[in-house]
């Protein structure tokens, strides 16, 4: 598992990722600004030591770090 734990805002940003949500309509969603989310995605990407926001939500998922997508 990662060394330092996301933040619950972290965690917020990768859900909506992972639903398909784009930044900006994260930032709607969760009433902040798109650079928020976009900084938020990316502190989630170093946590993790990935790349980019779909490897950080593919990552997030299988450590069991986001809710499951099929409810």
């Amino acid at each position: 598992m990662q060394e330092k734990p996301l933040s619950n805002r972290e965690r917020d940003c990768l859900h909506w990722s992972a639903l398909g949500k784009t930044s900006w309509e994260t930032a709607i969603i969760l009433g902040v600004s798109e650079r928020t989310v976009n900084f938020h995605i990316g502190n989630a990407c170093s946590k993790l030591g990935v790349y980019n926001r779909r490897a950080a939500v593919a990552l997030a998922l299988r450590q069991g770090l986001l809710p499951s997508l099929i409810d």
